[in-house]
């Protein structure tokens, strides 16, 4: 098999409230958002970058099927212990539906759990050797 030089730069969400989408994604997985402070906006994570669709937004090309949301399913790298993760929803009023739970990511084996945003997109903590 042949290494080629690429890795994941961004993806895309859709979200139905932006304010709310706003709220979730900095203050329940941490990221910064990439623009206004109302309407449309980007999500970056570290090195990665979440681009999101809703109203406003006239992205061209899109996909065949176009992202809705609550059809989406990411998963997030957590740096340190499972349970801090679950400690942190909690904190945050999210409700875990499922975890802690043995997955493999690619960071090999770790230990997830899996909770929803506002839209009902899937979402995934990740918790490698803690």
């Amino acid at each position: 098999m042949r290494d080629l030089p690429v890795g994941l730069d961004h993806c895309v969400i859709h979200v139905s409230d932006w304010a709310r989408a706003r709220d979730f994604y900095t203050r329940v997985i941490g990221a910064t958002v990439i623009g206004g402070a109302e309407g449309p906006c980007a999500f970056r994570l570290g090195h990665q970058q979440l681009n999101v669709h809703g109203a406003g937004v006239n992205a061209a090309p899109v996909a065949k099927i176009p992202v809705q949301p609550g059809n989406s399913d990411l998963c997030f790298r957590w740096d340190g212990p499972i349970a801090d993760a679950i400690a942190h929803l909690k904190a945050e009023g999210v409700d875990v539906e499922l975890g802690p739970v043995s997955r493999n990511g690619a960071g090999g084996k770790g230990d997830s759990v899996y909770f929803r945003d506002p839209d009902g997109s899937l979402m995934e903590f990740i918790s490698y050797g803690h």
